[in-house]
């Protein structure tokens, strides 16, 4: 069968047959390049590979990475299912979304274990408006004088934020931790029991530090996870292309003007 038949059978251009790609001359180190990248961060996809290597310096666009990636076998993260959001009756939505840094943080808890077997709890604390993860606490047991305690630590450089939104654990709920926050003016945004959905910030910190971090390392001791788990935090805000972001790290978006820090004296009036 001719070309012209072959081509005509399959409804394609002739023309794509006669073609002949075009090697730039950059390709074998930009694709060194995006091969380390990807076997440093194992579970970024494209997309964030590409804004790494824009910050590094190559006038390079998502396509051709995108082309390139795909031509050396590396793995493209499939896309998650969209999911509907919860409304009230009357049409308005249940959460309260963060409109500025230090209106809205979110904290919750991630279980984890060393190598001998023993727990590990980890109190993560974000801000919902710029993404940063503000504190991560590693500890055998954690309650609520321990999530008071990193409260204020972060208080004393950050500020107080308007509310702060948890579930109900006994932690969060607990009568100290409450009249401990009115004293200090921020209120408490409790989402609905099993509706881990509603504070979907800080579920979505949740999995990445899991997935790229928890899922990959093996701790021996309480002390190795807190000597790991930080630079983790770090890179996540310093580092670490967010898509909300314009593929852009948290921190430079983070520290503005805005963030006061608060009067020790303050914090320490009310506790």
């Amino acid at each position: 069968m001719s070309e012209r038949q072959a081509c005509r059978l399959l409804g394609q251009w002739r023309g794509t047959q006669r073609y002949t790609p075009i090697l730039q001359s950059d390709e074998d180190v930009l694709t060194r390049a995006i091969i380390t990248l990807a076997s440093q961060y194992g579970r970024y996809g494209y997309r964030r590979i590409t804004a790494l290597l824009q910050r590094a310096g190559w006038q390079v666009g998502k396509d051709r990475v995108q082309r390139i990636w795909r031509r050396e076998g590396l793995k493209v993260p499939q896309k998650q299912r969209p999911r509907g959001r919860l409304w009230l009756n009357d049409g308005s939505c249940v959460r309260l979304r963060p409109e500025r840094a230090n209106h809205v943080w979110s904290y919750d808890f991630v279980s984890a274990a060393t190598h001998d077997g023993r727990s590990l709890r980890l109190l993560t604390l974000i801000d919902e408006y710029t993404r940063e993860c503000l504190a991560i606490r590693v500890a055998r047991r954690l309650g609520r004088q321990e999530v008071i305690e990193t409260l204020t630590d972060v208080m004393l450089v950050r500020g107080i934020p308007e509310y702060l939104r948890s579930d109900n654990g006994p932690e969060f709920v607990a009568r100290e931790l409450r009249k401990w926050l009115g004293r200090l003016g921020a209120g408490t945004l409790y989402i609905e029991p099993g509706s881990p959905w509603e504070n979907g910030y800080c579920e979505s910190f949740n999995g990445k530090l899991r997935d790229e971090c928890l899922n990959g390392e093996i701790f021996y001791s309480l002390k190795e996870a807190q000597v790991v788990i930080e630079p983790c935090r770090v890179e996540y805000n310093t580092r670490r292309p967010h898509s909300a972001l314009g593929y852009k790290p948290p921190v430079p978006a983070a520290y503005s003007p805005l963030f006061t820090p608060t009067p020790v004296s303050q914090l320490r009036a009310v506790m």
